[in-house]
């Protein structure tokens, strides 16, 4: 599948899942995602005022989680996806994060920011789906601070057998029967499996994140390295 074909596709899955869009990560993570962001939100350790760019954002709850900790800092949720944005707009106003917080429909490889924006910029199970992941990454060091830290948080690929054999069984076979079964969404659901075929493992995607230029690169897997969080900073250079 070329890039244009996947941009075009993974649209698609997205725009139709968009409704049970929530409750399918929780399936399908025995809810683990929540815990993994907690985690990540520790390390990423935001201070009162900061600004955050949460880009493939959908349905915005870690735009939300962004603006609740930084206290009042501009958060701005990006997504290609309307369908995704307006659950998420209906969460933001209901919070009454209105004031703080801005959704903009866009192209996680082409940001519609300048260079140096956010003290953040952070991606959540969705630098899997872009159809080219070094441009994207390019995209969050250039809007992000001198000093700022990009971050993702996603599926991974663990190693260890036979943990390796069970986990690749769900992913491929058991996954796409809860999209059939729970949101009526097979053919969207076996899109999953088959984003990560390609997706750098930990160590691949931290070696990514150097060769652009990152520093003080850190990566965490987990439950057995089937999602990891990657952390790099921005030096002082201009872009």
């Amino acid at each position: 599948m070329d890039a244009k074909s996947k941009e075009r596709h993974v649209h698609e899955v997205f725009e139709r899942i968009a409704p049970k869009y929530d409750l399918m990560n929780d399936i399908i993570s025995f809810r683990r995602h929540k815990a993994w962001r907690r985690f990540t939100m520790r390390k990423m350790d935001i201070q009162p005022g900061q600004s955050s760019l949460d880009l493939c954002c959908g349905t915005c709850d870690w735009t939300i989680a962004l603006a609740k900790e930084s206290q009042g800092g501009k958060t701005v949720g990006l997504d290609f996806s309307r369908n995704m944005l307006d659950i998420g707009q209906a969460k933001v106003d209901k919070l009454g994060y209105g004031q703080q917080i801005t959704l903009v429909q866009g192209n996680a490889m082409e940001l519609p920011f300048e260079d140096n924006s956010f003290d953040f910029v952070t991606i959540g199970f969705g630098l899997r789906n872009v159809p080219d992941v070094v441009k994207t990454l390019k995209e969050m060091k250039r809007v992000v601070k001198p000093g700022g830290k990009i971050v993702c948080l996603d599926m991974s690929k663990p190693t260890w057998q036979p943990f390796k054999g069970i986990y690749y069984f769900y992913f491929e076979k058991v996954m796409p029967l809860f999209g059939k079964w729970f949101v009526k969404s097979y053919e969207q659901y076996r899109w999953l499996p088959e984003s990560l075929a390609t997706f750098p493992d930990l160590q691949a995607l931290a070696e990514l994140f150097r060769e652009i230029g990152m520093r003080n690169v850190k990566a965490y897997p987990f439950f057995g390295g089937v999602a990891a969080l990657h952390m790099g900073t921005k030096g002082n250079e201009i872009v």
